[in-house]
C-alpha cells in the first residue's frame, strides 16, 4: 500500500501532545524514529541534500525504512491541500471508503467497509462536523466514522488536467520522467487507515502533503509473526490477520516477536519503504493528503509470475465455492474479470515477460537464485547504524547514539526508522483518544492496485503462443495441468499441510 506527501519547514514540531502516549501500548519490540535537528538555512540558498543520482543509489541499496528531509521544498504539489484539490477538481465525484472508529482486535478489511461517491467539498463539510449534513455522508456520524479516498490514480483523477502531473517531481529521487502520472493520491480524515500488509511489487516512496500519518512498519523477516493471508484477495497485497494497533495476542501469540518500527510522517517529508516491509498507516490529523509512487525493481519480474499463480488459485477455489459472492473475498480494488481464461492469460503473460526480460534459461536460473536471497544486506551501506538526534521539542527519542560508519548515507537529511528496546503493554487504548501503495499501465489502466501485468507487445506474444504453442523456452504455453503439477508436488503439499496444522493450532 502507500504513504503520504508533505510541505516542509518546522513540521517536526507539529506533533500533537498526545502522540507520545499513543505510540505506547503496542506489541513488544515497538520502535520509533530517531528524530533530526530542524533544518535551518539562509533564505535563497536552498540546496537539496542529495543529487538525483545519490538519492537513487540510496533507494536501490537501503534495506530499512528512512525519511528524506528537504527534498521536496520546491515541488508545486507541496501546496496540494484537500481544500486546494477541491477547487482543482471542480466538484468531481470521488469514491470514499467509510470505516468505523472502533478498537476491535480484528483488522478492518476493505471488504467490510461501505463506500460513498462524493466531492471533496462534501468531504470537507462533513469532516468539519457540521450538524446538518446532507448528501452522500448523511448516514455517517462523523464521531463514529472515518473516510478515506485511497488509491486514487492521477491518470484517472486528473484525466482532463494532465499538466498537473508535473507538480510531482520524482526525478529528484533519480527517476527521470516519473511524475504524477505514475503516482497515487490519498485523502483521509482522522482515523482513516489501511490494514497491515506488504506490497509484493517494488519499493515505495511516500510524500506527505497535509496532516500527519503514523506508520507502523515490520521487516520482511518478521512475516511469520504477522500471520499473512491472501484473503481478501488483492493483486500484490499480502494482508496480516492482525490488527497491529490492538492485537489479539491470545490468538496470535507469535506477534510478540515482531519488531515494530514506528514513525510519524509530517508534511514536507518523504518516507522510503523498502521492498516487502509490512506497514499499517493511520491518519492522526483531521485531514491528511499523501502522494506515493511504487518504484519497479528487478525482482518484480519473477514476482509477477508468483502473483499470477496466486490469482489463478484464489479465483478458482473461491468462485467454485460461491460464484455470486465475490464481496466476501475479493478486495474492492480488484475490478478485473476473474474467469479462469483471463487468469490463465495473466499467468502466461507474466511468464512470457519474464523470459523476454532475462532471455536464456541459464540467466533465469541465476535470477531465480538471486531473487530467493531477498533480504541480503548490501555491502555499500551499513543498514545497522543508528542515528540518535534530538527532536525539535527537546527530548531525545533514541536510547543511544551509535557511531555511523563512513559508508552510511544517514545524517540530518536522511533519518533511519529504527527499532527500539521498549516493552510497551500488550493492549492499547482507542486510537481516537488523541488529537491525533500501484503501478499504472502506460494507457492509464491499472491491474489490481499496482503493477501492469503485460504490455501490448507481450499480449501479442501470449495470443501467439496460445494458438501455435511454440516450443521455444521463452514461449512455452503454461496449461492448467502444468500449474497443478507444480502445486500438488509432494514438497508443496507437505508445506501446505504444515501451514494448515499450524493455523488450526493458534
Amino acid at each position: 500500500m502507500a504513504a503520504r506527501p508533505g510541505a516542509i519547514t518546522n513540521a517536526d514540531s507539529a506533533s500533537g501532545g498526545g502522540e507520545e502516549e499513543a505510540e505506547k501500548a503496542m506489541a513488544p519490540h515497538s520502535s520509533t524514529l530517531a528524530w533530526r535537528i530542524p533544518w535551518t538555512e539562509e533564505p535563497g540558498k536552498h540546496v537539496k541534500p542529495f543529487t538525483p543520482e545519490k538519492a537513487k543509489e540510496i533507494i536501490m541499496c537501503l534495506q530499512q525504512p528512512a525519511v528524506f528531509y528537504n527534498m521536496v521544498f520546491d515541488w508545486p504539489a507541496q501546496h496540494w491541500t484537500a481544500k486546494h484539490l477541491s477547487e482543482v477538481l471542480h466538484g468531481k465525484q470521488i469514491r470514499f471508503r467509510m470505516g468505523t472508529k472502533s478498537t476491535d482486535t480484528a483488522p478492518q478489511f476493505e471488504t467490510a467497509c461501505n463506500y460513498v461517491e462524493a466531492t471533496l467539498e462534501e468531504f470537507l463539510s462533513w469532516n468539519s462536523d457540521q450538524s446538518s449534513i446532507s448528501g452522500a455522508f448523511r448516514d455517517y456520524d462523523h464521531s463514529k466514522f472515518w473516510a478515506y479516498a485511497d488509491y486514487k490514480y492521477f491518470v484517472s483523477l486528473f484525466e482532463d488536467k494532465t499538466d498537473i502531473f508535473q507538480d510531482v517531481i520524482w526525478s529528484d529521487f533519480g527517476f527521470p520522467g516519473r511524475n504524477g502520472q505514475e503516482s497515487t493520491l490519498w485523502i483521509g480524515s482522522l482515523g482513516a487507515h489501511t490494514p497491515c500488509h506488504l506490497d509484493t511489487y517494488g519499493c515505495n516512496l511516500v510524500f506527505q502533503v497535509q496532516g500527519r500519518k503514523r506508520w507502523h512498519l515490520f521487516p520482511p523477516e518478521d512475516t511469520p509473526f504477522l500471520y499473512p493471508t491472501r484473503i481478501p484477495y488483492e493483486e500484490s497485497s499480502v494482508f496480516s490477520k492482525i490488527n497491529v494497533v490492538n492485537p489479539d495476542l491470545k490468538r496470535f501469540p507469535q506477534f510478540r516477536k515482531a519488531r515494530r518500527h514506528m514513525v510519524t510522517l509530517s508534511p514536507g517529508q518523504v518516507l522510503f519503504v523498502p521492498r516487502h516491509w509490512w506497514h499499517y498507516v493511520e491518519s492522526i490529523d483531521p485531514v491528511t493528503v499523501s502522494i506515493n509512487s511504487w518504484i519497479e525493481l528487478e525482482e518484480d519480474h519473477q514476482t509477477r509470475v508468483e502473483e499470477a499463480i496466486t490469482r489463478m488459485l484464489v479465483c478458482a477455489l473461491k468462485t467454485a465455492e460461491n460464484p455470486h459472492n465475490t464481496r466476501a473475498w475479493l478486495n474492492p480494488t480488484e475490478l478485473e474479470e476473474t474467469s479462469h481464461e483471463i487468469n490463465c492469460h495473466y499467468l502466461n503473460g507474466a511468464i512470457s515477460a519474464f523470459f523476454n526480460h532475462y532471455g536464456t534459461s541459464e540467466v533465469v536460473e541465476t535470477q531465480a537464485l538471486r531473487t530467493n536471497r531477498e533480504y541480503t544486506i548490501k555491502e555499500e551501506l551499513n543498514m545497522h547504524s543508528h542515528v540518535g538526534v534530538e527532536q525539535a521539542g527537546g527530548h531525545n527519542l533514541s536510547s543511544e547514539t551509535v557511531k555511523q560508519e563512513a559508508a552510511s548515507p544517514f545524517g540530518l537529511d536522511l533519518v533511519p526508522v529504527t527499532p527500539s528496546s521498549e516493552e510497551p503493554s500488550s493492549e492499547r487504548g482507542g486510537i481516537f483518544e488523541n488529537d491525533g501503495e500501484d503501478f499504472v499501465s502506460k494507457n492509464g489502466k491499472s491491474f489490481g492496485k499496482r503493477q501492469r501485468m503485460m504490455s501490448e507487445s507481450e499480449n501479442a506474444v501470449v495470443e501467439q503462443i496460445a494458438s501455435d504453442r511454440t516450443v521455444a523456452v521463452s514461449q512455452t504455453f503454461v496449461s492448467t495441468d502444468d500449474l497443478l503439477d507444480c502445486l500438488v508436488n509432494p514438497q508443496v503439499t507437505r508445506i501446505v499441510a504444515q501451514l494448515l496444522i499450524q493455523g488450526r493450532s493458534t
